[in-house]
């Protein structure tokens, strides 16, 4: 039996800038954290009592003989990819699916490491975010970028990098009294909209929501320098970290017409007129978790204007997904048993 605990991450600089269709022409750069919240993936092989062979427990339960009958795609192509057999998985969260912090790809590299401990191999970070990136863009056809399949597979405090010869992940190095300042000023809440990030990217690419954001894109980009900048130079005010997001927040309002709501707007505002210097949807948008950087004393302002929504606390994390639960299975395959 394999259990793996994979973080969920949270986007401050440069998301859209992580599509490839983007950063093999103009680069792409994201500033990005993993924290404390976390999907956890329980995988074993079936024992051989039951008529199905493969048994999936996610938002719903799938038991199934072959595995071309998975419904789920993740899964199905995760096992065809592996070559993967009688199978029991169980997915659990801390945080619910849909909801801009990348939930989808974290249960991809999750599951990918516990395919991997499972058939006792090992698969090193690059090894797990380079096959979520190809299980979920082409093999599952999912529209978005890289950042949350790398961010996931990682850990910590990064800036990743993107061109067309692939991507670099660069740890920010921060004064530890400075990170601890950074995570403390930050307020997440949850909205209670949820939605597919693959769907609002499609919704922002086609029909009504299909603008040309090149410009906001690139402008985004820049901010990610910017904001690093802000980080590791301990002579920077920290704040000016919180009023950089309020500037990204608004530019990538512009790139789609999916990415916000009347709703989220007005969400928004109140959180910024509660004292909050700046903050951002999570994701590609349209629902979610909203996060603000507030200062120590506006923070129990900006819960009182939040007050219908539920406050998220959270803890930044460094070791990105992880077995830790590892126990050796002798076992033989009915498909063997039966030769």
């Amino acid at each position: 039996m394999i259990i793996t605990q994979t973080p969920f991450r949270m986007s401050f600089f440069g998301g859209g800038t992580d599509m490839e269709s983007f950063f093999n022409e103009h680069g792409g750069a994201v500033i990005s954290t993993t924290f404390d919240k976390y999907c956890y993936v329980n995988v074993r092989h079936l024992p051989p009592f039951f008529d199905y062979r493969n048994e999936l427990s996610y938002s719903k339960t799938e038991r199934v003989v072959s595995v071309d009958e998975i419904v789920h795609p993740a899964i199905r192509n995760a096992m065809q990819m592996l070559n993967m057999h009688e199978i029991r998985l169980t997915y659990e969260a801390d945080l619910p699916a849909r909801s801009g912090l990348g939930t989808s790809s974290s249960f991809a590299v999750g599951m990918l490491n516990a395919f991997y401990a499972l058939k006792g191999k090992y698969a090193d970070k690059k090894k797990l975010a380079d096959e979520a990136i190809y299980l979920e863009r082409e093999l599952c056809k999912e529209s978005g970028g890289w950042q949350d399949q790398i961010a996931a597979s990682f850990g910590g405090l990064n800036r990743i990098s993107f061109s067309s010869d692939g991507y670099e992940v660069q740890p920010i190095i921060i004064e530890t009294q400075r990170k601890e300042q950074l995570n403390n000023n930050l307020m997440m809440f949850f909205t209670g909209f949820t939605r597919f990030s693959s769907d609002i990217q499609k919704a922002n690419a086609t029909g009504n929501g299909k603008i040309d954001k090149t410009a906001q894109l690139k402008e985004m980009l820049s901010l990610v320098d910017v904001a690093q900048n802000i980080l590791t130079d301990s002579k920077s005010d920290l704040d000016d970290f919180g009023r950089l997001l309020d500037h990204t927040w608004k530019l990538k309002r512009q790139t789609g017409s999916a990415v916000s709501t009347s709703n989220i707007d007005a969400l928004y505002e109140k959180g910024i007129k509660a004292g909050a210097l700046g903050g951002k949807l999570l994701g590609a948008g349209g629902g979610g978790f909203l996060v603000f950087y507030v200062q120590p004393e506006y923070q129990q302002s900006v819960r009182k204007a939040m007050s219908d929504l539920l406050y998220i606390p959270f803890k930044f994390e460094n070791g990105g997904t992880r077995v830790i639960y590892y126990k050796a299975e002798d076992y033989q395959l009915k498909e063997d048993n039966q030769q």
